[in-house]
């Protein structure tokens, strides 16, 4: 802060002094004063002008710029773990065909139907249990996957992401839940209930963040959203080999 200050003072001295000269040499006080006065009138204009309107135009270059290096950690997450994952929560859910359903995304989608089926996920009452599924494999594919998502957390435009930064808080939770627990066979109900509450804890998530991911892909880059819907965990019928040439992907 030491130089900004000297560096501050250096101009106003300058500016004292370009005044001084002026006055010296066309020995005019009053047009200077007069000019000065208009530059003086003129400066909350500035102050208006480069706070509000060119500072405002920055940040929203600069969160544009921040969502999509975030959502290219979204899609890291998604390739590596997220797909994977909510394939293997299927197996736990008592009723999948309701959130798949909801989560059918179609290439003609609006953003209020991204919306709407955000919607629906929040209200979803999830019937998950954590006894109908192999909680060993997913014990395994998480641990495998824990320096991965180590990585995608230690990337600082994480911090500005709430959403997924508590979806990656639930699936380490839930990991190191599995991970502490040496036999998955056997175990007492309540724990079994406690489990079925952290998997359906990162169901839920999965779903709310794929969709959002989705919708970002749809309105920024429309080739990585053909694959992705192509590759839709929730719809049965994906697949990622093109049949129909239909625009671009």
């Amino acid at each position: 802060m030491a130089w900004q200050f000297w560096f501050g003072m250096s101009l106003v001295l300058m500016s004292v002094l370009v005044y001084g000269l002026q006055i010296i040499i066309f020995n005019n006080i009053h047009d200077t004063m007069f000019y000065f006065m208009q530059d003086l009138a003129f400066i909350p204009i500035t102050v208006l002008l480069v706070t509000l309107l060119i500072n405002r135009m920055m940040e929203i270059r600069e969160k544009r710029v921040l969502l999509r290096k975030m959502n290219m950690l979204v899609g890291v997450f998604f390739s590596e773990v997220g797909l994977k994952l909510t394939k293997k929560c299927f197996v736990f859910d008592q009723q999948p065909n309701v959130l798949k359903e909801a989560l059918l995304a179609q290439a003609g989608w609006r953003e209020n139907q991204f919306r709407q089926a955000g919607a629906e996920i929040k209200k979803h009452v999830f019937h998950v249990d954590s006894r109908h599924g192999d909680l060993e494999d997913l014990k395994e594919f998480l641990s495998c996957k824990r320096q991965t998502m180590v990585a995608l957390l230690a990337n600082p435009n994480l911090l500005e992401h709430d959403t997924f930064t508590e979806l990656m808080q639930a699936v380490f939770h839930l990991t190191e839940e599995l991970e502490y627990r040496s036999v998955m066979m056997d175990l007492p109900k309540a724990d079994y209930d406690h489990l079925s509450v952290d998997l359906a804890r990162v169901y839920k998530l999965l779903g709310q963040e794929w969709l959002a991911y989705l919708l970002h892909l749809k309105k920024e880059y429309p080739y990585l959203f053909s694959l992705a819907l192509r590759n839709n965990p929730y719809n049965d019928n994906a697949s990622v080999i093109i049949t129909n040439l239909v625009g671009e992907g």
